[in-house]
């Protein structure tokens, strides 16, 4: 079965981890795929492995913290397969690992730009062409285990996705009656490149992190992809407003 067959979804941050494996997951599910990133190569090298598992998919250069470029994203996708249905907003950066009284000013206003302001800019945008469209659309946003929990020596990332949770909740209640969905999606700690990065193969580190969850290991890119491309199909119809833990047990703790 392909529940999304003949829709079209976009996906950002879609050059690598959770973002690459939701555009897979979107196309396994029929859906052409609009897949958007800063980074091209990563990006095109996603489109090319959706189209050698038989999908159908184009590549979009995007910073999106430029309005220009996310609109020039949504025109994109409605003027090549007529029409945007869905869109999971997943970009987003780490941000530094220090203590809030200790965060560069430069450094935090570039994670709000990129992890706030740009997923505003792309609800905007998206909610606008389904609006124009008349479609009854789905939005999921990429918020975080720590939109629900405070997390330390994080700051910026812990307000940017606190505030990413408070953004989808808002555009629920607008649009619900419109007909469009606008859900979350908040993932533990998910083995992407990114966290790799970080850990930086301190073994003691990444065992630190499995303790954080009942299910004691890191989730994978393709565990998060699944629930978010669900929250866009018929199945999730009438879940609006939601913010679906994909943490293995962490805030059940």
């Amino acid at each position: 079965m392909q529940p999304l067959a003949g829709r079209t979804a976009l996906v950002t941050g879609a050059a690598r981890g959770i973002g690459r494996a939701s555009a897979l997951a979107f196309a396994a599910a029929g859906a052409r795929v609009v897949v958007v990133d800063i980074e091209e190569d990563g990006g095109k090298q996603t489109t090319a492995l959706i189209g050698d598992q038989g999908g159908e998919a184009t590549f979009v250069a995007a910073d999106l913290t430029d309005a220009d470029d996310v609109v020039a994203m949504v025109d994109h996708a409605r003027s090549t397969y007529g029409r945007l249905d869905c869109a999971h907003n997943n970009a987003g950066i780490l941000g530094a690992a220090t203590t809030l009284h200790r965060y560069d000013d430069a450094e935090w206003h570039k994670v709000v730009a990129v992890n706030q302001t740009a997923v505003y800019l792309c609800m905007k945008h998206e909610i606008a062409a389904f609006l124009a469209d008349d479609s009854p659309g789905a939005i999921v946003n990429t918020a975080s285990y720590s939109a629900l929990v405070g997390v330390p020596f994080a700051s910026a990332y812990v307000a940017t996705k606190h505030a990413v949770l408070g953004l989808t909740r808002a555009a629920a209640v607008e649009y619900g009656r419109k007909g469009i969905r606008v859900n979350a999606v908040c993932p533990g700690t998910v083995r992407t490149e990114m966290t790799v990065e970080r850990i930086g193969g301190n073994e003691k580190m990444e065992q630190a992190m499995h303790a954080t969850t009942p299910m004691n290991r890191l989730a994978e890119p393709e565990e998060v992809a699944a629930a978010a491309m669900w929250l866009c199909t018929d199945a999730a119809s009438f879940v609006n407003g939601h913010a679906m833990a994909v943490d293995g047990g962490a805030v059940a703790q």
